[in-house]
């Protein structure tokens, strides 16, 4: 009996786990593709090659990345300095992971970066991309929480801040 509880209690935590990586996957996606859709939008607008695009980009998503997650943890009273560093710490791997998929399928398929964003293939290689990206970036986060690192180390003030 004691072993049924136990490996049910482990199941729901694993759940929880499984359900928060998700959640902290879609919320490092949004950023990162803020970035990377005005970065994308500029090297085209400029007429830049694929990779210099790409760079920008990237560069761009970990901004916007760093930022979607560092203003919440501003809001719940963390110091500036403070939620950034734990930011750095909890969302680097993903939004690497996700850049580098994501950039690379967009290099990687036909004219995915040609210079016409009004094209459907740009748009279709896009959704790809995001989709992958998050596909890439779940395994991730979920290893991370399960070692109490990457997003786990934002919800300790998340937590805080709503009791």
């Amino acid at each position: 009996m004691h072993d049924a509880h136990h490996e049910h209690h482990h199941e729901a935590h694993d759940d929880g786990l499984k359900r928060m990586a998700a959640s902290a996957t879609l919320h490092c996606l949004i950023g990162c593709m803020i970035g990377e859709l005005v970065g994308v939008t500029i090297g085209t607008h400029m007429s830049w090659q694929p990779h210099e695009t790409v760079l920008l980009a990237g560069a761009l998503s970990f901004i916007s990345g760093y930022t979607v997650s560092t203003w919440p943890l501003m809001r719940a009273g963390v110091s500036f300095r403070k939620a950034l560093r734990t930011v750095l710490a909890a969302d680097t791997v993903s939004i690497l992971t996700m850049v580098v998929v994501d950039n690379l399928l967009m290099l990687l398929i036909p004219g995915a970066t040609d210079k016409d964003l009004m094209h459907p293939i740009y748009w279709l290689s896009r959704s790809l991309a995001v989709v992958a990206a998050y596909i890439a970036a779940y395994p991730v986060n979920l290893y991370l929480l399960r070692k109490g690192k990457g997003h786990a180390l934002t919800h300790e003030f998340h937590h805080a801040h709503h009791e």
